[in-house]
C-alpha cells in the first residue's frame, strides 16, 4: 500500500482532473447525497438493464426535468450513472454505474456520508482555524461545549443516529473476533475504558457468563450505557465508574484482569494517550492485559479504507477535540510504551474493517 504514498505515478492529465474533483468536492457531496436521498439511484437501479429516461425520472419522482438533468449530469460526471447504449441525444437513458451502487446500497459509505453531512460538514470549514488553535473550532455548529464528547447526549436524534452509526459501525465488526483473543487468558474482572453505549461489556457477558465488566467513562456516557446494560439484562454485572479519565484527580480502580480500550485512545493526542495509560499502570500488575482495538491506517489492506481514516482525522481536528487523530501502528504503540508497557502481542486485520488488537503488559 506504501507504494501509492511513495510513488507519483500518475500522468498529468489524471491528476488534473483528481485536483478537479478536490476542488469540487462540496458540491459533488451534496449531489451525491441528493441522488441518494432524492430516489433518482433507486429509481434507475429498478429499471436495470433496460435504463430509464431523463422525462421518466422526472414524472416518477415529480421532479423538474431541469432538477433531475443536472443531478444526473453531475452524477454522469463522477460515474454513478451511465449513459445506456440506446440513449438519445434529446432523452438521455441511464443505467446504473458501480460507483452509484455503491452510494446506494454499500453500509460504510452510506454510514460515511451521512456522518460527514449531520457531523462534520459545516465544521469543516473552521479547519485551518482549528490547526492554528489546536482547538475544534468547527465544534460550535454542533454547540457550546470544549469536546464533541461533552455534549454527545444533547445531540439532535438524526446528529446522535449519524454520531454513533459511525462510530459503533467500524469497531463493532470486529467484536467477534476480538473477544476469543481477549478471553484465551482468564477474565474475572474487566475495565472497558471508554465504554461508550455499552456494546463492548454488554458483547463480553454473552460471551463469558462468569466476567463482571466496569465501564470507565464520562457521565453523560455512562448514563446511557447503565440504561443499555439494564436493559440486556446484566445491570448485576455491568458497574459504572463515570469519570474524566484526563483529570489530574482521577484514579482508576485496582483489580482488572484485563483493561479494554476500543477505538478510545485515538481520541486524545499522544501526550494525552501517555497520559492515560499511566493511569493505568498505577492500577494494573504485570499480570493485568491490556487490550487496544484501533484502526491503524498504515496497517488497512485497501487504499480506500487508509483514505477514510485519513479524512476522520480532519474530523478530530475540527470537531472532535483539536488534537487527536487516527494513528500509525508505530506512533501509537510508542505512545503507550513510554508509559512503562511493552506490546506482547498485535493482531492486524481484525474483521472486515482491518482493525489491529494489540496487547500490552507493565514491563517487568
Amino acid at each position: 500500500m506504501f507504494d501509492f504514498y511513495t510513488e507519483d505515478k500518475i500522468n498529468a492529465v489524471d491528476a488534473k482532473f483528481e485536483a478537479q474533483k478536490i476542488a469540487f468536492a462540496p458540491l459533488s457531496f451534496h449531489a451525491a447525497k441528493a441522488l441518494r436521498d432524492m430516489g433518482i439511484l433507486e429509481e434507475i437501479s429498478n429499471a436495470r438493464k433496460n435504463g430509464i429516461t431523463v422525462s421518466e425520472l422526472s414524472k416518477k419522482l415529480g421532479i423538474s426535468l431541469y432538477g433531475v438533468g443536472v443531478l444526473i449530469e453531475m452524477g454522469l460526471g463522477m460515474g454513478a450513472i451511465k449513459l445506456h447504449k440506446d440513449s438519445k441525444e434529446d432523452d438521455l437513458r441511464l443505467t446504473l454505474g458501480k460507483i452509484g451502487f455503491f452510494l446506494m446500497k454499500d453500509e460504510m459509505t452510506q454510514v460515511n456520508m451521512d456522518f460527514s453531512e449531520d457531523i462534520c460538514y459545516l465544521g469543516a470549514e473552521d479547519m485551518q482555524q482549528a490547526i492554528r488553535e489546536g482547538k475544534p473550532a468547527g465544534l460550535k455548529h454542533l454547540g457550546n461545549w470544549s469536546t464533541v464528547y461533552q455534549g454527545l447526549s444533547q445531540l439532535t436524534d438524526q446528529q446522535k443516529k449519524s454520531w454513533f452509526g459511525f462510530d459503533h459501525f467500524y469497531s463493532d465488526l470486529a467484536f467477534p473476533e476480538a473477544l476469543p483473543i481477549v478471553f484465551s487468558n482468564p477474565v474475572g474482572r474487566l475495565f472497558d475504558i471508554g465504554g461508550n453505549t455499552a456494546k463492548w461489556a454488554i458483547a463480553c457477558c454473552k460471551y463469558n457468563p462468569n466476567v463482571k465488566v466496569s465501564i470507565i467513562d464520562l457521565p453523560g456516557q455512562t448514563a446511557v450505557a447503565e440504561k443499555n446494560a439494564k436493559a440486556a439484562g446484566f445491570e448485576n454485572r455491568i458497574d459504572m465508574v463515570p469519570c474524566n479519565v484526563l483529570d489530574n484527580t482521577t484514579e482508576f480502580p485496582k483489580g482488572a484482569d484485563a483493561v479494554w480500550m476500543s477505538q478510545f485512545l485515538d481520541c486524545f493526542s499522544l501526550e494525552e494517550i501517555t497520559k492515560i495509560l499511566t493511569k493505568i499502570r498505577t492500577a494494573a500488575t504485570t499480570e493485568t492485559d491490556v487490550y487496544v482495538l484501533e484502526p491503524l491506517w498504515d496497517k488497512q489492506r485497501f487504499e480506500a479504507a487508509a483514505y477514510s481514516l485519513q479524512a476522520t482525522s480532519l474530523y478530530f481536528t475540527c470537531i472532535a477535540n483539536g488534537n487527536s487523530k487516527m494513528y500509525r501502528f508505530e506512533e501509537l504503540k510508542h505512545a503507550v510504551e513510554i508509559a512503562g508497557f511493552d506490546l506482547k502481542e498485535a493482531h492486524h486485520n481484525v474483521g472486515p474493517n482491518s482493525y489491529s488488537l494489540l496487547r500490552f503488559r507493565i514491563r517487568g
